[in-house]
């Protein structure tokens, strides 16, 4: 009997020693060009045209009939002098014509700029991109697995692992920091600045009270090095949920939306009630609700400021009805998040979903087909920006280093069915073939293949693909354990030095930085 082990090479007999070179000087080179941030998505459809005019429609009916509620004062003056009305009840009511027109006018494209050169993102059309967000309030300690409480330093390490990680393209705030939740002025600046010194990457951090949109922005500036700085070459969002579903705004979040849209803040928001709990049962209903939420925020912040940037971001979630507990890795979730890509492409509009948002408390089997099922569908409909796709465990209650390492390798085998097959003359290979049959009988020497090594294939990081003799002869290692040494090496030395030291004991003169020196560089205790 052949197995793969003894057919996996021609000269699979030779000694262990001279194939592990080989594999370590594969490794040495250059990191694969097979995938590349933005590839296109949109051949997966679970809409169709028909289906998406209907969910327009009925979401025109949600915002002109029935409303949002609790719309701030100022809201409602905004609102009222540009064409809105309330009803009887006092909920805000949004003529068709008008979010038709506020639609019209809204960014059709995000353009967020990397620190370092190729780092850019450009949001919109089928471009795919890969995030993390998720704002869980507890961690999973490496060590032991445990759940604890996050933390800002905990914060500043998940923005370094991104920064790391190359498929991931833009990094959105993982935890909150639980110890400095007192003060909103003193969280917002120091999430700000774990941000930018974690990370070169576009990234964006939560803020819940308007009052701290300026510090922010001034903190941004300051490390740039002249007001209006930020303003001219914007790397970051702020991003908010200023929605209470069913239909109800949130009025510190909804502050947020204003005062970011009259700065012209990039602004990355969302929406999410559960199907079922907060939002119809049935998914077309959901999503209709949601879409009409998620068209309201666009809106409202058109209102106030005509093309202000801003996600279009309907994440229609789901309740498992047995228990009326969220569900992130579900199938019906998985399609969900697919159709607001797709939604958003109908509209134009950027777009940003979540998937990626396992149940399972450890990165075990449930993980990680709840993981690939729900990423792996938002990009191949060619959602823009597929938030909460590394890192996030338990229902988004936790994130973990491990699981947003071996995400990485999962959103790389992503990107690479979103690049998919290319079908020319060269490609389809007719004179290699002919040469291989005719002369050595395999394909491993070709010129072709060794030309094709690095951009045709992509190689996972941590994925184990070693025959089972050689797995077994190393001990059987299980792949949380390889990924738990994978990130203490990764976290010991990957300490980035993205402000200017000049710039940085500037801003610790202006502002209450908490992150100390110390922590930030190799050779503390933490790592």
């Amino acid at each position: 009997m052949v197995t793969t082990e003894t057919a996996a090479h021609p000269n699979a007999g030779t000694r262990a020693g001279g194939r592990q070179a080989r594999v370590a000087a594969r490794r040495a080179q250059a990191k694969s060009t097979a995938v590349r941030p933005g590839l296109p998505g949109g051949t997966y459809r679970p809409l169709s045209e028909c289906d998406m005019q209907r969910i327009h429609a009925t979401a025109l009916d949600i915002l002109e009939q029935i409303g949002m509620g609790e719309a701030p004062a100022e809201l409602k003056a905004i609102a009222v002098a540009k064409g809105c009305r309330l009803s009887d009840p006092g909920r805000l009511l949004f003529p068709r014509a008008l979010v038709e027109d506020m639609i019209g006018i809204a960014a059709k494209e995000l353009y967020y700029h990397g620190r370092k050169p190729g780092q850019d993102v450009h949001s919109c059309g089928a471009r795919v991109f890969f995030a993390t967000s998720g704002e869980a309030v507890r961690v999973v300690n490496p060590e032991t697995g445990a759940y604890r409480p996050s933390t800002l330093v905990d914060l500043y390490d998940f923005f370094r692992m991104a920064d790391y990680l190359e498929h991931i393209d833009f990094c959105g705030q993982t935890v909150i920091a639980n110890d400095i939740c007192e003060d909103a002025r003193l969280h917002a600046i120091n999430i700000a600045y774990a941000g930018a010194a974690g990370t070169t990457k576009p990234f964006s951090v939560s803020l819940a009270d308007a009052g701290t949109v300026g510090d922010v922005v001034a903190l941004w500036d300051t490390m740039l090095g002249a007001e209006g700085a930020f303003a001219r070459a914007p790397f970051a969002a702020i991003g908010l949920c200023p929605i209470v579903s069913p239909l109800r705004f949130g009025p510190d979040t909804t502050g947020v939306l204003l005062e970011a849209a009259r700065r012209g803040v990039p602004l990355s928001t969302c929406t999410a009630p559960q199907a079922g709990a907060t939002a119809p049962a049935a998914l077309a209903g959901a999503l209709a609700q949601c879409t009409a939420e998620a068209l309201a925020i666009v809106v409202v912040a058109n209102l106030v400021n005509p093309g202000t940037p801003v996600d279009f971001g309907p994440w229609t979630f789901v309740a498992d009805l047995r228990t009326g507990a969220f569900t992130g890795g579900s199938g019906e979730e998985a399609v969900l998040q697919a159709a607001a890509g797709q939604i958003a492409r109908f509209y134009g509009l950027p777009g940003i979903v979540a998937a990626g948002m396992t149940d399972a408390k450890r990165p075990d089997y449930q993980a990680g087909y709840e993981k690939g099922l729900t990423i792996a569908l938002s990009a191949l409909a060619g959602s823009n920006m597929i938030g909460e796709c590394a890192g996030m465990m338990g229902s988004l209650l936790g994130c973990s280093l491990e699981s947003m390492l071996l995400d990485n390798d999962l959103v790389g085998a992503v990107q690479r069915t979103l690049r998919g097959i290319e079908v020319n003359d060269e490609t389809l290979s007719f004179e290699t073939i002919r040469e291989s049959v005719m002369g050595a009988g395999h394909y491993f020497g070709s010129p072709q293949t060794l030309r094709l090594m690095q951009s045709e294939f992509l190689y996972p990081k941590v994925a184990d693909r070693t025959p089972l003799s050689e797995w077994e002869y190393r001990g059987a290692p299980e792949i949380v354990a390889t990924a738990r040494t994978e990130v203490k090496k990764i976290m010991a030395r990957h300490y980035p030095d993205h402000i200017d030291p000049a710039r940085d004991r500037i801003l610790r003169e202006r502002f209450p930085i908490r992150l100390s020196p110390e922590e930030m560089r190799p050779g503390n205790s933490r790592w």
